[in-house]
């Protein structure tokens, strides 16, 4: 099985799925690094040749730095040079009034050395908080370095479309968007997808199975209460109820399920490769633990969903309600239902 690459700018290929890290990261249990190595070997040797991480995800840079020099060791420099790693710059909430060229490049050159890379292929950059105004400060100074040598490419995560088209504006030549975007979350569509179209950057997308939600072993089970077992799901539970509740979202997943007998595969899959039909969206994220869902993960590029699909898709997202605002204006909102549950200052460790 071959997963689909996609050229986003001359010189700059993705694999159609990215392997995500956030599930590596500290706070989602023990990781054995030798394995998690052996397992990057199997993604990438399966054509998952692209592999998502963050400064602020403890550990997760080591690990793929490592799983990196493994390769190289085994396949050879040429097989090393597919791979791609989208990493990001997300600076803490209270240092944002204080961000300055030297604090960039500092976080730059920690993932440089983390990753063992001569250059960041793409740096996804991120801003807490748009009432303080230097991200598009910030933004310069990364492409400083992206003039330097030190970083390929540039993205966002999680900006919203007016600020992505002020960086475009001011010179700043943003590869990406990444954000969330699922059957349950189709914020994009009100106003990046069209600005990405026009605009010509791609969109990446996480939460495409929302925390696991958008999955079989949901199916059929009684709405859950409060505590939920991690942050993930009391994020994508927010979603469901905004989306319209958990009937709906019942109904939904057998949609889904009926789809997925049809072409012989889960819940996930189907959810996953939905997303990979809508316009300028380049890649989906999947998260992974370990390889125990790759045969799945796989199938999220090949499999191609028939006019039926999507019609009976389109019918129940018509029932159902887009949550408020452009992509992650709810998440912004500190006091907010979404906001509350975000942790905001990951780099003072770095």
């Amino acid at each position: 099985m071959t997963v689909p690459t996609l050229t986003l700018r001359p010189g700059y290929t993705t694999s159609r799925v990215i392997r995500g890290g956030w599930q590596l990261a500290g706070g989602h249990g023990p990781v054995d690094p030798a394995q998690q190595v052996d397992d990057m070997i199997a993604f990438a040797d399966a054509g998952i040749t692209s592999f998502d991480c963050a400064d602020i995800y403890t550990g997760v840079e080591e690990l793929i730095g490592a799983f990196r020099t493994a390769y190289a060791n085994q396949r050879g420099a040429e097989a090393l040079a597919r791979i791609k790693v989208h990493t990001k710059l997300v600076p803490d909430l209270e240092a944002l009034a204080t961000v300055d060229r030297a604090y960039v490049r500092r976080i730059v050159e920690t993932s440089l050395q983390r990753l063992r890379m001569q250059r960041l292929d793409l740096v996804q950059f991120h801003w807490w908080d748009y009432a303080v105004p230097r991200y598009l400060e910030a933004a310069q100074w990364l492409n400083e370095l992206r003039t330097e040598g030190k970083v390929d490419q540039i993205g966002g995560t999680n900006f919203d479309t007016g600020r992505t088209l002020e960086m475009i504006s001011a010179g700043i030549p943003i590869l990406s968007m990444q954000v969330q975007y699922s059957l349950l979350d189709t914020r994009a569509e009100r106003l990046l997808a069209r600005a990405a179209q026009d605009n010509r950057f791609w969109i990446l997308c996480y939460g495409t199975v929302a925390g696991g939600f958008l999955g079989d072993r949901w199916l059929g089970l009684p709405e859950p209460q409060h505590p939920l077992e991690n942050r993930s799901l009391t994020k994508y539970k927010l979603i469901i109820d905004d989306f319209g509740g958990w009937d709906l979202f019942q109904s939904l997943l057998q949609t889904l399920r009926q789809i997925a007998t049809r072409h012989d595969t889960d819940i996930a899959t189907v959810a996953s490769a939905a997303m990979l039909d809508r316009p300028a969206v380049a890649a989906v994220i999947v998260g992974a633990r370990n390889r125990s869902h790759m045969a799945q993960n796989l199938k999220v590029a090949s499999l191609h969903l028939t006019a039926q699909d999507r019609r009976e898709i389109a019918a129940i997202l018509s029932q159902g309600r887009v949550p408020e605002g452009d992509t992650y204006t709810l998440e912004r909102d500190r006091n907010g239902r979404h906001g509350q549950i975000i942790k905001y200052n990951l780099n003072k460790a770095s």
